[in-house]
C-alpha cells in the first residue's frame, strides 16, 4: 500500500479535502473516504483517515473556539453519542448502500427545499427534538459508511447563523464523532502499524490543508460560501445515491 503512487496520490487528494471541510466547506471532505478506497476497503480507508481528521479536528476546534452555536451543540451532541452507539452495534447488519441512497435522497430533498422554497421570516429555532434526531444520523452515518454531513446541514444549514457560527458548530460537533469513532473502529480491529505510518506521513499536508481552509472560508462572502455549501451537497447527494442504489442493484 504504502508503495503505491496510486495511494498516496489518492490520499493526498482527500486529505486536502478533509483541510477544506474542517475550515468550513463540509461537502468537500466527503470525498476522501471514498478516492482511498479505491486502493484499499472502504472501512479500513476510513480508519486511516480517522487519525488524521482528529489531529485537523483539535487545530479546527482551536481556531473556531469562540464562533459556534452552544444551543446546536446541546440539543445534537447527545444524538452523537447514541448514534456512534447504533453504527457500531449494527455495522454487521446495516447495508451501507441502503444508508448512501437514503441519505442522498433526503440531502436533495432537502437542497430543493433551500433553494425553491425559502425558509418564512420569523420561523425560529427548530425544535430540540430535530436536533437530537439528526444529530443522530449524522453520527451514525459517519460511522457507518463517513457521509455525516448531510444531516447535520440538514438541520444546521437552513437556520441561515453567521458563516464563522456554522463553520465553527460543524468543527465542533464533527470533533466529537470522530473522537467517539475511535472504540468502535479499535474493536472492529481496522487499525493496523502500515496504516499509522502512512498517516503520519500525511499530517504535514493535513495540516496545511486544514489553515488553508479556514483562511479560504474567512474570505469567501456569506451569500457565496452558503451557495457553494449547498452545491457541495447536492453534488456529494447525487453521488451518494449513484453509489447506493448501483450496490443495492449488484447485490440483488
Amino acid at each position: 500500500m504504502t508503495s503505491d503512487p496510486l495511494f498516496w496520490l489518492l490520499a493526498s487528494v482527500g486529505v486536502a479535502s478533509l483541510g477544506l471541510s474542517k475550515g468550513g466547506f463540509a461537502g468537500a471532505g466527503m470525498i476522501a473516504t471514498p478516492l482511498v478506497s479505491l486502493t484499499m476497503p472502504p472501512l479500513e480507508a476510513a480508519a486511516l483517515l480517522l487519525p488524521v481528521q482528529i489531529v485537523q479536528d483539535i487545530l479546527a476546534m482551536w481556531m473556531f473556539r469562540r464562533t459556534f452555536s452552544t444551543w446546536n451543540l446541546k440539543v445534537m451532541l447527545p444524538g452523537a453519542f447514541i448514534g456512534v452507539g447504533l453504527a457500531w452495534l449494527l455495522a454487521a447488519h446495516v447495508s451501507d448502500d441502503f444508508i448512501r441512497l437514503l441519505l442522498g435522497v433526503v440531502s436533495i430533498a432537502f437542497v430543493l427545499h433551500a433553494w425553491f422554497a425559502p425558509v418564512p421570516t420569523g420561523a425560529g429555532r427548530p425544535r430540540a427534538a430535530a436536533g437530537l434526531f439528526w444529530g443522530t444520523c449524522a453520527a451514525f452515518s459517519s460511522a457507518i459508511c463517513q457521509a455525516g454531513n448531510p444531516p447535520f446541514q440538514v438541520f444546521v444549514l437552513r437556520q441561515n447563523l453567521d458563516k464563522m457560527t456554522y463553520v465553527g458548530t460543524f468543527v465542533m460537533f464533527f470533533g466529537v464523532v470522530n473522537a467517539l469513532k475511535v472504540v468502535p473502529y479499535f474493536a472492529l480491529g481496522q487499525f493496523s502499524a502500515a496504516n499509522f505510518r502512512a498517516t503520519l506521513l500525511l499530517l504535514p499536508l493535513a495540516i496545511v490543508a486544514n489553515y488553508f481552509g479556514v483562511w479560504l472560508v474567512r474570505r469567501t462572502p456569506t451569500v457565496l460560501f452558503y451557495r457553494i455549501a449547498h452545491i457541495l451537497v447536492f453534488v456529494v447527494s447525487l453521488e451518494l445515491v449513484r453509489a447506493g442504489a448501483l450496490g443495492l442493484w449488484r447485490g440483488v
